[in-house]
């Protein structure tokens, strides 16, 4: 299992939020972490749509996250909210789906308008599924970080500090959790 599970609430796989997913990914990965990116997309809509619980396509995601320390969740900010996509995925966890776990939420959009999506909109849903350790989130507009083409990330200086503090945040919080870790 790995220690990470990255959670794509975007539709599309060139997006910013899945580029600063792979960016964590990447930082991660450096850190000796495995972190194992799950994009939502990939999904069957209508299981997701329906909230068929016990879908056969549930039952992978489901245990990467179960077994997972910390979670990574990316989602561009729509309407002043996290995606539907993300929704419905959360929604068919199990009610304590995230217990003991650390969560780092990112969230991208088109002005600091919506930066308090993350605190009342993301962050208590999180809550509810038991995620014991809700980090400060991480919010990028889109003159912060763009994405080209080909999935290439460029990032402003500022919010890459601000990602790096996220993610070593969480790294903290993902040792405390490791097993016969003594801290």
């Amino acid at each position: 299992m790995p220690d990470v599970v990255l959670l794509s609430g975007s539709a599309s796989p060139h997006s910013r939020s899945t580029a600063l997913l792979l960016h964590a990914q990447a930082w991660l990965a450096g850190r000796g972490l495995e972190a194992t990116l799950l994009p939502l997309a990939d999904l069957p809509a209508l299981d997701l749509l329906h909230a068929r619980y016990d879908s056969p396509a549930f039952a992978g995601p489901k245990a990467l996250v179960a077994g997972a320390r910390g979670l990574v969740v990316a989602t561009p900010v729509y309407k002043a909210s996290y995606t539907a996509l993300l929704k419905a995925f959360l929604d068919i966890l199990p009610q304590h789906g995230l217990d003991g776990k650390a969560v780092l939420p990112i969230a991208n959009g088109g002005s600091p308008a919506h930066l308090l999506m993350i605190d009342f909109a993301l962050k208590p849903v999180l809550s509810v599924l038991g995620a014991t350790q809700l980090l400060q989130g991480v919010y990028a507009v889109d003159d912060q970080a763009r994405v080209s083409p080909t999935g290439e990330l460029w990032m402003h200086d500022e919010l890459r500090e601000r990602l790096v503090r996220g993610l070593e945040a969480l790294e903290r919080e993902v040792r405390s959790r490791a097993p016969g870790h003594a801290g």
